[in-house]
């Protein structure tokens, strides 16, 4: 079974392999994986330890989106599907643990072994897997997986793909992933890859599927109803295989989740606040404060619930595209960001209750520090130092602003940028060289009600540069397209960003993406030190090297300018019907995909 990506995928003799492969330097098999150091569970936990082993068992949750669908198949490129799907119906061979930087548990693996050097991992695959539809869960399936996915799957499993040297069956239940580079997570990267039913594709065409064409998971939910745009419900598997594993008790105890899609934010809530929907996250400060006075919270059927965390904040803002001319000149991108009063927007939008994010990885111990680069992180920069843009080594700092509206102070120091990078006014219109007037365009989802009230704030500060912008909202099937396509001047970014930073990283600000349709390297970013930063993060031996790597890429990535940081949501935010329940210790990454709705249950 070859592939232009993967070299080709072996079935090995069995005695031939055991010959060939044991005097390679491997560890014995364990029942999980970690990045740095040995997971924080002993082989025979019981369950993970921000589940309640003892949660019942039924109850449904109905919660709110945006926008649209018009796929159920999550692993490709092409359509929308709901982002829920590949969480809640589709397993992996290991199993992430939320209150760890990066362990892995055993899901539909039994085991896992490494090399010394991680150049390569073995899994051996339970006996009693089950897809959905009760068939066994082969090795045939495993190796379909890989194989389909990076050759015809969405391109976020493209680079993992082109890192496989080979995979070699080397028993009835078990496969070895050989790698091509030194890269301590792509063993870890492996066992989360989606294991889909490879029977179910025989004659289709995977990568142009139509909504009624789903892949087969082993999870579980399964969808067992939808409108197409409007609903998506998942029923809880009765007969789901892996209800008793460690990694499984106290998940997924609820009978029903059912997804409503509403056109915009503001109906959504109407739609929580008048009982349609069970549970809604909340990230604007000033309306958790402000807007849940209604009946239900006041009679204490609704409750809001405050939940701590220790990830990064990531980064959430408004992105400039480079590939656009007028914005590939890092003096615009600072004049712009100069330009955008945080302050007043802060102010007016949120209360002023939400601090600005500071940098991608800032509220963690992998943010880069104050003040010039010191240490191993100035020598990992230094190699680059003629071509870093300022702020780089020396330190930087997102403009402080003003809580008045005009921003005297920042909008000088904008026009002295723009004039220094070929651009000045004439007849109240910038433009450069040849007169062509500085225009672009911000583009947003219907419905998008913050996003358009920032943006008529912002306006008013670009025009008085001499600056014109648009803003265009458009459905969301058309949003997906321009975003595939980079089709935009500026758009919302919202970069989750985790405590064990690795090969992702390439896929959002590689050099090697850029191009590609998909990408998720919205800014365009072509950056030698990016790239360098990235792979000493993915060759760093222990944590002392990672994190120094880590601050080395926040500071390229700062100095980069390629977005206009808004502010975090400080702790995570839910309101729910109180029937709703979760368990009092929360895992470090806090309200993230694994946690709500896995572990909560229902008492009503």
């Amino acid at each position: 079974m070859g592939s232009d990506i993967f070299r080709p995928v072996r079935t090995a003799s069995l005695g031939l392999a055991l010959v060939l492969l044991g005097s390679v330097g491997r560890s014995d098999p364990a029942h999980g994986i970690a990045m740095y150091g040995s997971p924080a569970l002993p082989p025979d936990f019981v369950s993970l330890p921000y589940a309640n082993p003892d949660a019942p068992v039924g109850g449904r949750l109905i919660e709110g989106s945006t926008g649209g669908f018009d796929s159920l198949n999550p692993f490709i490129l092409k359509g929308t599907a709901p982002w829920q799907l590949r969480f809640l119906a589709y397993e992996s061979l290991m199993g992430r643990s939320l209150d760890e930087p990066f362990t892995l548990y055993g899901l539909l693996a039994e085991s896992v072994e490494v090399a010394e050097d991680r150049t390569w991992v073995e899994f051996t695959l339970r006996e009693g897997a089950r897809f959905s539809d009760g068939s066994p869960v082969t090795i045939e399936d495993v190796l379909w997986s890989y194989d389909i996915l990076g050759r015809e799957g969405h391109p976020r499993y493209l680079g993992f793909a082109r890192q496989v040297a080979a995979i070699d069956q080397t028993g009835p239940r078990s496969l070895r992933i050989t790698f091509t580079v030194p890269d301590r997570e792509l063993a870890l990267i492996a066992g989360m890859r989606p294991i889909l039913k490879k029977a179910g594709w025989e004659g289709k065409d995977f990568a142009a599927s139509s909504i009624h064409d789903r892949p087969v998971g082993s999870a579980p939910y399964v969808v067992s109803d939808f409108e197409q745009g409007h609903h998506v419900t998942l029923r809880r598997n009765p007969d789901y295989w892996g209800k008793d594993l460690p990694l499984r008790r106290g998940m997924n105890n609820l009978d029903e989740i059912r997804i409503e899609y509403f056109g915009d934010e503001g109906v959504l809530f109407e739609a929580f606040k008048a009982g349609t929907l069970n549970f809604y996250r909340e990230t604007n400060a000033e309306k958790w404060a402000a807007q849940y006075d209604f009946p239900a919270v006041s009679a204490g059927d609704v409750v809001k619930s405050e939940i701590s965390h220790q990830r990064p904040t990531g980064m959430t803002g408004y992105v400039m595209n480079t590939r656009r001319a007028q914005l590939a000149d890092w003096r615009v991108r600072q004049a712009l960001i100069l330009a955008f009063n945080f302050p007043y927007i802060n102010g007016t939008v949120t209360g002023g209750r939400q601090a600005r994010i500071a940098s991608y990885f800032s509220n963690s111990d992998l943010g880069m520090r104050p003040g010039p680069a010191e240490g191993a992180v100035r020598d990992l920069l230094l190699p680059f130092a003629a071509q870093l843009p300022p702020g780089t080594l020396e330190g930087i700092a997102l403009p402080k602003g003003d809580a008045a509206p005009r921003n005297r102070r920042d909008l000088r120091e904008a026009v002295a940028l723009l004039k220094a990078a070929g651009w000045h006014v004439v007849e109240g219109r910038l433009v450069d060289g040849a007169g062509t007037p500085f225009t672009f365009e911000v583009l947003l989802r219907q419905g998008d009600k913050t996003g358009q009230s920032v943006m008529e704030i912002y306006r008013a500060a670009l025009e008085r540069l001499g600056i014109t912008m648009t803003v265009r909202a458009v459905d969301n099937a058309q949003y997906a397209a321009r975003e595939a396509a980079q089709d935009f001047d500026m758009m919302p970014i919202r970069r989750d960003l985790s405590l064990s930073p690795g090969n992702e990283q390439k896929l959002y600000w590689g050099a090697a993406t850029v191009d590609q349709p998909g990408s998720r390297n919205l800014m365009g970013m072509t950056d030698p030190a990016a790239d360098a930063m990235i792979e000493a993060l993915l060759a760093a031996q222990d944590r002392a090297a990672f994190t120094d790597a880590a601050r080395a890429l926040d500071r390229v990535l700062m100095a980069g300018r390629y977005v206009i940081p808004i502010w975090g949501t400080g702790p995570d935010r839910i309101a729910h019907r109180k029937g709703l329940k979760f368990p009092d210790h929360t895992p470090i990454y806090g309200d993230r995909t694994g946690w709500m709705p896995d572990v909560w249950w229902s008492e009503e």
